[in-house]
């Protein structure tokens, strides 16, 4: 986890300048502001880009690039220790940069910050051993490779400890054997975080083990999964007997749950905190565009809609706000990201509805006309909004057991004594 003790204000101010002083030197300040002009541009929207493979690629070698020259100026990794190339200062710091960055036109690097350097980056970093954590953090953190995230299966998603994909021990060395589902970036990785069975026979929170594993090795097979949408941004990954050398083990043997927890809990972090593409277009000033140009604006009903959607997207954004004042005074946040990550797959799901709604049948045949048929991306995307990160019923259980106080919802694990940890963990889970 990043340090999150509060930054002195005076020392805000030296790091803001000095991150403008980079970002003056190395790209150019954004035009136009963030919002869309109406009828000209780019009408997108969507929360998982489709792209070619080509656009893909290129888009993934920019940020690669770009990631390479933060991490040489000193800006890759701010919370990191100095001994892999970071600046050891808070989580305030990072949020600082990031603001003043959005200003700057810069390469999208979520293909390899919101898995690889939020997620697997700081678990190598508390589980691996010296030499490993040596051996990758610098790299991941430069740009130099990517990393994903191998822990949901098809029969293991918000239930992560029921994972089946296999881990044998030979001599110094483990014969990992099984499948992965839901893997974002696999296809662009160069590692991978895996969560494998060690000991069936144990309760099945102890018996996991986590490991490093190359995604260039024999018996990786990586298979896209192509979404509604058109794109194929996550990835179905088959192990067939892949050797992994013990060194890359992540904690101890049967200990792998504590190493899931890590990264869970950086996961809900990186998760609740992020904005998506969506949201630029989900303003009051863009919705009441489309409803003039659409010739609805006179229909109360819809007006009544769109004023429900803003006052819960404000909502949304205060507590977003809430969560980054707690953390500037040196606290982790609490429920307040659970809430926010509720609530804003359902409100990206309201807006979907409600600009259906205005268009008709616009949104589902596409008549050419600007920011129309341009909503199916996104219309289509907002059922993965309900499972990635954390299923809609598993928060609510969280929020309602461990905010709310109310009784365990009985399960299969109930009579466990692993069951307490088993319901504070999953809140993330379909985890990618």
């Amino acid at each position: 986890m990043v340090n999150t003790n509060p930054a002195p204000e005076r020392d805000l101010d030296d790091f803001v300048a000095a991150v403008r002083d980079f970002l003056h030197s190395n790209a150019q300040p954004r035009t136009g502001g963030s919002a869309i002009p109406w009828g000209s541009g780019d009408d997108s929207v969507n929360y998982f880009p489709n792209k070619s493979a080509e656009e893909e690629r290129k888009a993934v070698e920019a940020a690669k690039a770009w990631q390479r020259i933060r991490y040489d100026n000193g800006w890759g990794w701010i919370t990191g220790p100095k001994r892999y190339g970071g600046q050891e200062l808070t989580s305030v710091h990072q949020m600082t940069y990031n603001a003043v960055e959005s200003e700057y036109d810069v390469p999208d690097t979520s293909q390899l910050s919101v898995v690889g350097l939020g997620m697997v980056g700081p678990t190598i970093l508390a589980h691996a051993q010296q030499h490993i954590s040596e051996k990758y953090l610098p790299a991941l953190y430069r740009g130099d490779i990517i990393a994903c995230q191998l822990f949901s299966e098809p029969a293991a998603g918000s239930d992560l400890a029921a994972v089946e994909t296999k881990a044998v021990r030979n001599g110094d060395d483990w014969i990992l054997s099984g499948q992965k589902v839901w893997t974002s970036a696999a296809q662009h990785s160069d590692i991978g975080e895996v969560l494998c069975r060690t000991d069936p026979h144990a309760p099945k929170h102890r018996g996991i083990t986590a490991f490093v594993v190359d995604m260039s090795a024999p018996g990786v097979e990586v298979r896209p999964l192509r979404q509604m949408t058109g794109g194929a941004e996550f990835n179905e990954v088959f192990l067939s007997e892949v050797r992994v050398p013990d060194d890359h083990r992540l904690g101890e043997v049967n200990g792998g749950w504590k190493v899931a927890l890590t990264t869970l809990m950086n996961e809900r972090d990186v998760v609740g905190g992020t904005s998506s593409g969506p949201e630029r277009a989900l303003t009051a000033e863009h919705l009441s565009a489309l409803m003039r140009a659409t010739w609805t604006w006179d229909d109360r009903a819809l007006r009544r809609d769109l004023s429900e959607l803003l006052a819960e997207t404000t909502a949304v954004a205060c507590l977003n706000d809430e969560a980054a004042r707690t953390i500037e005074s040196g606290h982790s946040p609490g429920p307040e990201r659970s809430v926010a990550k509720l609530m804003h797959g359902r409100n990206l799901t309201r807006a979907a509805h409600f600009v259906s709604d205005v268009l008709g049948p616009r949104i589902i045949a596409d008549t050419g006309e600007w920011g129309t048929f341009a909503w199916a991306d996104l219309l289509l995307a907002t059922p993965a909004m309900r499972i990635l990160g954390g299923t809609e019923e598993i928060m609510k259980n969280i929020l309602a057991e461990q905010v709310l106080g109310l009784p365990k919802d009985p399960g299969i694990d109930s009579k466990s004594p692993f069951n307490q940890t088993r319901r504070s963990t999953t809140s993330t889970g379909a985890t990618r």
